[in-house]
């Protein structure tokens, strides 16, 4: 059966869902107890056996760090638009959305975000509909496309495949997300982290901030630089284990949950000496989905603790807030 080794308070927990995608006879209610534990008490694990190929991980950093070699009028000729695809400029958003640090400089970040390769006669591109557009991609970065559609394939199986792991630790029958999950949004940030050796109190790569996710799924990488803020408010830098995924909720899986699943936050410092690439894939359920409590989450004595609300809706509003290069704000909240 899966394993996870339960580790000490805010430590990451580590499930093996190798037995689970095999099938394995009661792996899956095992991986499910494993997950109900981690995302009560952390909101943050580690898997392995995941079945994605190494070559696809390594393709997809090799793609993110190609992009961001190009010349910087190559990469704001691809500039981000409001559907939250293409280039967003080195210190092109400010979190005003954190509950935890408010006030921060722009981060010291670049990235290329990238959703599902809609065709250009999609029912939904030539309807110009909000975050279901055609990707803008580089015309000099041979492989590019390739390498990032592969891997989105890839993760988006995997997540799915982890959706009856998600139903199961709520107490709910292992299909109870596919109908809602049947057209998943998800978008994949390649993301280029300087090295920050010197940085303000305020400054950070990524300040500290909640994913707007149900399920972000971040492969591991060498150059450190993420750490999670523990329940207790310590910052713990995140393990690097290699041939693993970190994976985490937002605040749609807190809406999912009523707030029974965290959303941990987290941060990015590059201190390491060397350029820091990232590349987590976001995933989300269908772009018009009633995004509400589950029924093993509320009660009398349990109301639901948030409005219901969409992808679309939740995203645009986040968008407004956060996204200095699509509103033409300048840091600050």
């Amino acid at each position: 059966m899966a394993t996870a080794q339960f580790q000490p308070d805010g430590a990451i927990p580590i499930i093996d869902i190798g037995n689970y995608l095999a099938g394995k006879p009661g792996a899956l209610d095992q991986a499910a107890a494993e997950l109900r534990f981690a995302l009560e008490n952390v909101g943050f694990y580690i898997i392995r056996g995941h079945g994605v190929p190494q070559e696809q991980i390594d393709g997809a950093f090799a793609a993110a760090a190609a992009f961001h070699a190009q010349p910087i009028e190559a990469k704001m000729a691809l500039k981000i638009n409001e559907h939250n695809v293409g280039y967003l400029p080195m210190r092109g958003n400010t979190l005003r959305t954190s509950e935890i640090q408010k006030d921060t400089k722009p981060n010291a970040n670049e990235a290329f975000f990238a959703k599902r390769d809609l065709p250009a006669d999609h029912p939904d591109v030539i309807a110009n509909k909000r975050f279901r557009p055609m990707n803008p991609w580089p015309q000099n970065v041979p492989g590019f496309r390739e390498a990032v559609v592969a891997y989105s394939t890839s993760l988006e199986r995997l997540a799915l495949s982890l959706l009856p792991i998600y139903a199961r630790a709520l107490e709910l029958a292992a299909d109870h997300f596919d109908a809602a999950f049947s057209d998943p949004q998800y978008t994949l940030r390649l993301t280029h982290y300087p090295e920050q050796p010197v940085r303000a109190e305020d400054e950070f790569g990524l300040a500290p901030h909640v994913d707007t996710s149900f399920m972000t799924l971040l492969a591991q990488n060498d150059v450190p630089g993420l750490s999670i803020r523990s329940r207790d408010g310590d910052w713990i830098d995140a393990p690097s284990i290699p041939g693993t995924f970190i994976v985490n909720g937002g605040e749609m899986l807190r809406r999912w949950t009523n707030d029974r699943f965290l959303a941990t936050p987290h941060r990015v410092i590059n201190r390491s000496g060397r350029e820091r690439y990232a590349v987590p894939f976001f995933f989300d359920c269908n772009i018009d989905q009633p995004i509400k409590p589950v029924p093993t989450c509320t009660s009398p004595d349990n109301p639901p603790k948030f409005p219901e609300t969409t992808y679309m809706e939740y995203m645009i509003w986040y968008q407004n807030r956060n996204y200095d290069a699509v509103t033409g704000k300048t840091g600050g909240a």
